[in-house]
Formats: C-alpha cells, structure tokens, sequence
C-alpha cells in the first residue's frame, strides 16, 4: 500500500524545500507556494517577442534535440532578450517536466548572451542539473560556483538533490559546510536535511535535528511536522505517530489540511492499528468535503478500503460525486477499492455509471473487472468486457491480456492461456521492468511441449528474448528441451 506521502505530503513539502521556482534574485530559490500552470503562463505577456520565442521552442518536444540553433537564430535576427522572460520560459519547461530543455536554456543564457546569474539562477540549473546529468555532475557543478553566490537557496538544491539519489553521507557533509559558514539559521534549512534522512530511512536522526531546531530557538512549521509524521508512518510507528498529531493539533501556527491526517491514517493501516486508522479519517474527511481535489476523496475511500470498511466507502463515494465531476482515476479508486471486499455488484454497477459517462474510455477500468472475473473463473464476463471496450475503439494493453492468459491457464484453456500471452508479450516494449510470472511462462512452455509444437514454441521463446525476459543462452536451451520432449 502507497503511504499518501509519496503523492501529497512531500508534494508540498518539496514546493518549500525548492522545488517551486523563485525568480526574485533576491530570494534563496526557496518557496511555500507552489506555482500553477496559470502563474506561469499569464506571466509570458501575450503579443510579446518573448511570447514569440516561447511558442517556437516549445512545439521541440524530443528532450535530446537542441534548442541552441534556435536560440541563435532568435539573437541573429537581432530580436530582443529579456532575462526575466527567459527565466519564466526556463519555469515552464520545468513546470512540464521538460528539464534538458530548461537546462539547455539556462546554459545558453549565460554562455552566449552574457547574462550575469544569480543564486536563484545558480539553484534552478544545479536542480536541473541533477535530473538531468546525475548527482556528480551536480556536485561537480556546485563545486565551481563562486562562494558569493553560494547562499542558502543552492545548498538546499544541493540538499534536495542528494535526497533523491538517495545519498545521506554527501548531504550531511553539506549540511555541516551550511553551519560552518554559518547559514544553517531558519526552518527550511532543516527541514531540506530532514527530507534527505526521511528519504533514505534514516528515521533515527530526524531526532537530533528536532533537538539543534529546539537548541537554537528555530520554530518548527507543518513541513517540519510533516516530514516526522512521513516517518513515523513509514516506520509503523504508532506512538510516533501519536505524538507527532498531537503536537501539530496544539501548535497554532500549524494549519491543519487532510494530507495531515491521511498521512496519519496510512501509517495506523500499515501499523493494523484500524481503529486509530478510522478515528484520524473521519478527521481527514470533514476537511476533504471542504476542499476541490479529487485524490482527496480517492484517498479516503482507499483508506476505508483497507480499514475494511465497505460502507464508508460507498457513502464517501456518493459525496464525491455530488461534490465534483469524477474523471476516471476516481472510479478506478472506487471499484478497486469495492473489489477488496469482494463486492462485485456494487463495482458492477458503478462500471455501468462509468460507461454512461461521457469519458475517455480508459482499458484500466475494465481490466479491473476482469482481473476479478478471471480469479473467480467467469472467463466468458472478462471476454465480454473486453468485446464490448473494442466495439468502443479502446484496445486492451498488456495488463489485459496478461490477466486473460492467467485466468484461460489456471481453468485449463491452455491453448487460450498461451494465445493470450503471446498478444501480450507482442505488446509489451522491450526493457520493461514488469515481467510475467514463472508460473504462467513454464505453463506456456508446458504447452508447446504437451503438443510437441516445435515452431510455435520457436516463436514463442524468441518473443521472450526479443523483450529482454530471459537470455540468448536460455532461449536456446529452452528450445531443446521443448525438442528432446
């Protein structure tokens, strides 16, 4: 089970350790709004030559192409340059996730239009740096900054940076060089460190860091909280959990959300300490009903799930759709969640809903049914399901015809069992982390030599190859021993 921490409580606290772009040279590139799509694009005037620039970079969308040549065009033509439009351009290709390209801007800016950078420059591109180069070449990169311009804002780049490669030793290293120069002085500060040790589970010295906060008179503030409470959760740890809920319920500078007590309550779950679990969810819902965001409500109901709690789920699922438009994470959310408790008359009847709606149509919803219909061996209900989503035009992916090959196998249709595979295996991209059990490939392997089918058997184990799940040397002993029967 995924703790809500991974999707809301480090979403936010990332926006404050950094990752949301500062742009007022000013400031250490730090900061606790999270920009918008909206922000960023009112923030590109309309009409202007940098607006202009904007709409020609952006339709580059393969990350190894170069924007240089086009850079160059733009300043050959002898068109305008404004630093601060640029670092806007430099924002929104970070907001889409398109980071070689903000990196490839953010060089240029300053190897060929002499722009002077500042510390909120030097931390975007040290961040930009990291997603796309590595860590070393990050540190590398922070080594040769100037010591003026290494104010807060870079090292907590440097800090957010090791927490994602996992390196805690590099990053405490750091964090002594921040004290040593004396710049360790307000709440982000620890909490970038805090988020290193969370992120590498080393839960044990958040402690010590909440003592030096408490030492040195530096307030703690719902990031801090946040990150302990992470911990806590992901430790298991009840008591932890207890205290920290406590202390932020007391603290009135802390502004209670319901990320506060889903992260609570995915803990408690995880802990199978349910009724604490329930008891912090009534508190996470009354705040959900107050807010617009649909994994809210999608999380409540997978709590409830797994709190065993099937009422509460439907009658969550009811204010969810009063209050907002459902799109189809949330009947994914509610039908796996109905699923658990083996309801399979209520998530039928909300697959029915979903199908009237005027949605995409996504095959992960059906598959979800299928999955069901295939462990309890109504194979005919899954196939339907499948006719019917191709009749829409929705083509059924890996996961669907992995789950058929499952269901034919275990109720002895191996010849449809291995056909089954092979659609799967002919749609599975080559490299994928995802593999197919040893149970169901030996089982289709039983097959073809069951039925001595020598070339089906053939083409088979070269598509195993071909998709890189077993090796050259395998595939052909495989092959032989099919042969020798």
């Amino acid at each position: 089970m995924k703790l809500v921490r991974l999707r809301t409580t480090l979403y936010n606290i990332r926006a404050q350790l950094g990752l949301g772009n500062v742009l007022d040279s000013s400031s250490s590139y730090s900061t606790a709004t999270r920009t918008t799509t909206r922000e960023v694009t009112n923030s590109l005037r309309k009409g202007s030559s940098m607006y202009k620039l904007y709409r020609m970079l952006s339709p580059m969308g393969d990350p190894n192409d170069s924007m240089v040549p086009l850079l160059d065009q733009w300043v050959e033509e002898g068109r305008p340059l404004d630093m601060e439009q640029l670092r806007v351009i430099i924002k929104r290709f970070r907001l889409y996730k398109r980071f070689s390209h903000a990196l490839q801007i953010s060089m240029w800016m300053t190897k060929k239009s002499n722009f002077v950078l500042t510390p909120a420059d030097v931390a975007i591109r040290l961040d930009l740096i990291a997603k796309v180069q590595g860590i070393e070449q990050a540190a590398n990169y922070f080594n040769c900054v100037p010591e003026k311009l290494k104010l807060p804002g870079v090292y907590i780049a440097l800090l957010n940076a090791y927490a994602y490669a996992k390196s805690a030793e590099k990053a405490e290293i750091i964090m002594q060089q921040m004290r040593d120069r004396g710049l360790v002085k307000k709440t982000i500060d620890y909490n970038s460190m805090m988020n290193v040790y969370y992120q590498t589970g080393n839960y044990k010295k958040l402690d010590s860091l909440m003592h030096e906060m408490e030492e040195k008179g530096i307030d703690r503030d719902k990031y801090t909280f946040s990150i302990l409470l992470s911990a806590y959760a992901a430790a298991s740890d009840g008591e932890g959990i207890d205290k920290i809920v406590a202390m932020m319920e007391a603290d009135r500078g802390v502004v209670l959300d319901w990320t506060v007590y889903a992260t609570a309550a995915s803990g408690y779950v995880k802990a199978g300490l349910s009724d604490k679990a329930l008891a912090v969810l009534r508190k996470s819902e009354v705040l959900t009903m107050h807010n617009k965001f649909s994994r809210a409500y999608d999380f409540v109901i997978t709590q409830y799930a797994a709190c065993g709690n099937k009422g509460d789920v439907l009658r969550v699922w009811k204010h969810y759709k009063q209050n907002l438009k459902v799109y189809n994470r949330g009947y994914i959310c509610v039908i796996s969640s109905l699923l658990k408790f083996d309801g399979m008359e209520s998530a039928e009847k909300i697959f029915e809903e979903w199908e009237s709606c005027n949605l995409s149509h996504d095959i992960r919803i059906p598959n979800h049914l299928i999955d069901a219909y295939c462990r309890r061996g109504l194979l005919h209900k899954a196939e339907t399901l499948i006719y019917k989503a191709q009749l829409r035009g929705t083509e059924p992916n890996v996961r669907t015809w992995y789950l058929m090959a499952t269901g034919y196998l275990q109720n002895n249709q191996s010849e449809k069992g291995v056909e089954a595979m092979k659609k799967a295996l002919v749609l599975l991209e080559a490299g994928t982390r995802w593999k197919p059990s040893k149970e169901c490939l030996a089982a289709c392997l039983g097959y073809y030599k069951k039925e001595r089918d020598i070339e089906g058997a053939d083409y088979f184990i070269k598509l195993l190859t071909g998709k890189e799940i077993i090796s050259a040397d395998l595939q052909d002993r495989l092959l032989n021993n099919i042969r020798n029967g």
